[in-house]
């Protein structure tokens, strides 16, 4: 009895210490905390302590109990709301206030042993008596009514448990996109482990500390790093996973201003690691560091990577809901990726002077200046899908607008200028180097497919024109075979263009101006999905942008871009997915699954 009496008068008294940390010093939502805590004390002193220690009975000892059951969730609750409003406590104040309710949580699961209902009795024969009297029985709409009370009061407190679970221990996720397929299909659900990996305290910076490091390779859940990361979007995201645990997983309150749901935590897969630096070319992941400065090709990622999903299993594909590309379009990116490594750049320079001169007979406009001649199209309408899509109307343009011929011989021709001409261009012989325009693979990739573009477009125009000046009938427009063939090259060189952000990456974290390398910082990693084609992860950002193909042509092709990687600080990585739970068809550890 006596220890039941010191660890209660401890617990009230930490409980008022808490309640003074959580004074109000602003007129926002944190002013909420102090009475929801005042309050809260006051009751729980009431409850407890008088008429349970000095009134010596045990007539609302379920109400006793339940006050300690929440006690733990209240104060957590307070703390969250003390700093959720426009001020940032310091860091001393957050960890005083973590240790206090860490003891106030013990003393709760202690206070709650000794007035068990199978040993409260052994501590008074007064409660013994009380405890052996005969229970009031209630029926009818009072017994309904308290079984319903009973029924959301367990519901209440599991919600509880499992969100402070989740934050410390590990975490239940469902799989909400096919990022990751074949390794994860949309609704499976994994299990994350938290504890290695340094969690918090909500809104604060006090927690365990980071054990574990991550490998390439494994699997993790992390926030998403393109949404805001302040106390408002925190708070947001706990209030949401709490309603979404309350409501049995049917409501998630967690959506954007548009009402879309936000796409946080992601899961996706370690692929850079700190002190490399990346860079990704047809499918392939390359990787440096200062101990080793030449790319070299990253077999681990080779293992993981998903870029043609028609080669899996009918049993398989029929699980997943889209498949990114066909099989001839995957075929064709092959051919595009061989027909660009192949391109002979001394043989196409001469083609693209050879095309700009036969078109220049059909302009009928007079000379404009060189500045005057950059602005006849705008970027807009040197997009790849508009020069092919609006050819016709260009190549009339270009034959009766002034400065016509200028812009066409610019535009085929200008990149030549950047050609050392003591410099033969290949992509066989290493992924950097003077052999490589721009000294890389992806840069001198970008130039050859910018040629490439350039070289069906210009075929396209001169055909045109003497189309055009022949006034030849609709009928043998279409039936051209010159016109069917540039046809032909352009939508398969556009639908190349298509998927090239989400097949190449350029060198990451790029260089700087002088060439020299940067790295991923410490503690911070590169992630992708597996699902290559079909996984917007830290390769890209939420926005596209109309971006040159190579900066190496003041009329280069353009096309819309949303690359744009960042690597993720391990501060916002949540956890590794260890274990897959369900279905049960999948049920294992992430790539060692066993289907049956």
């Amino acid at each position: 009895m006596k220890k039941l009496e010191i660890c209660t008068i401890a617990n009230f008294l930490l409980a008022c210490i808490f309640t003074f940390l959580n004074i109000p010093l602003h007129a926002d939502v944190s002013a909420v905390a102090f009475p929801l805590c005042a309050i809260f004390t006051a009751a729980l002193f009431y409850v407890t302590y008088w008429t349970l220690i000095r009134k010596n009975s045990t007539a609302h000892i379920v109400a006793v109990r339940r006050f300690y059951d929440y006690e733990p969730f209240v104060y957590v609750a307070a703390f969250v709301i003390y700093r959720a409003g426009s001020w940032e406590p310091p860091f001393a104040l957050d960890l005083v206030s973590v240790i206090v309710w860490i003891v106030i949580t013990a003393l709760s699961f202690v206070i709650k042993f000794f007035i068990h209902e199978k040993r409260i009795g052994l501590l008074s024969k007064d409660w013994a008596k009380e405890q052996k009297a005969p229970k009031k029985k209630y029926t009818g709409l009072s017994w309904i009514g308290i079984q319903t009370l009973e029924w959301i009061d367990a519901i209440v407190q599991a919600a509880f448990t499992i969100f402070l679970l989740n934050i410390f221990l590990f975490q239940m996720y469902g799989i909400p996109s096919e990022s990751m397929v074949p390794e994860f299909l949309v609704n499976d659900r994994v299990a994350v482990g938290k504890l290695l990996s340094g969690p918090k305290f909500p809104l604060s910076k006090v927690g365990l500390p980071y054990i574990r490091s991550y490998n390439r390779g494994d699997i993790v859940v992390f926030h998403n790093p393109h949404y805001a990361n302040d106390r408002q979007s925190e708070i947001k995201a706990y209030f949401s996973q709490l309603v979404h645990m309350m409501t049995l997983t049917l409501v998630n309150t967690n959506v954007d201003e548009n009402g879309e749901m936000v796409a946080d935590p992601l899961v996706k897969r370690v692929a850079g690691l700190p002190g490399e630096q990346l860079m990704m070319m047809d499918g392939t992941l390359y990787v440096r560091t200062k101990d080793s400065p030449e790319f070299t090709p990253v077999e681990e990622d080779a293992k993981h990577a998903a870029w043609n999903l028609n080669t899996l299993t009918p049993s398989l594909k029929a699980r997943i809901e889209r498949i990114p590309i066909t099989q001839k379009q995957y075929d064709t990116t092959l051919l595009v990726e061989e027909e660009r490594r192949a391109l002979n750049i001394v043989e196409a320079a001469a083609e693209c002077r050879k095309i700009a001169q036969a078109f220049a007979p059909y302009a009928g406009g007079s000379a404009i200046s060189k500045d005057a001649v950059k602005t006849l199209l705008t970027e807009r309408e040197r997009m790849a899908y508009n020069l092919f899509n609006a050819n016709t109307d260009i190549t009339v343009k270009l034959m009766s607008a002034n400065g016509g011929a200028q812009w066409f011989t610019a535009f085929m021709t200008d990149w030549i200028s950047s050609l050392d001409p003591n410099t033969e261009y290949t992509e066989s012989e290493g992924v950097t180097g003077s052999q490589l325009m721009g000294g890389d693979l992806y840069s001198d990739a970008n130039f050859r497919l910018n040629i490439m573009v350039k070289l069906a477009f210009g075929r396209l125009v001169v055909r045109n024109a003497e189309l055009l000046s022949s006034n030849a009938d609709s009928s043998l427009w279409q039936s051209d075979q010159v016109r069917k063939e540039c046809f032909t090259e352009a939508d398969k060189l556009y639908l190349y263009i298509q998927l090239m952000d989400q097949r190449n990456m350029g060198i990451f974290p790029a260089n700087d101006s002088d060439g020299s390398p940067n790295y991923i910082p410490e503690n911070s990693y590169f992630m992708m999905g597996d699902n290559r084609y079909n996984s917007l992860d830290m390769r890209h950002s939420y926005e596209s942008k109309t971006t040159a193909l190579t900066n190496f042509d003041s009329l280069s092709v353009m096309y819309s871009s949303n690359l744009s990687p960042q690597y993720v600080n391990r501060s916002m990585m949540l956890g590794k997915a260890s274990f897959r739970f369900w279905p049960l068809s999948r049920i294992g550890i992430p790539g060692n699954s066993v289907e049956f």
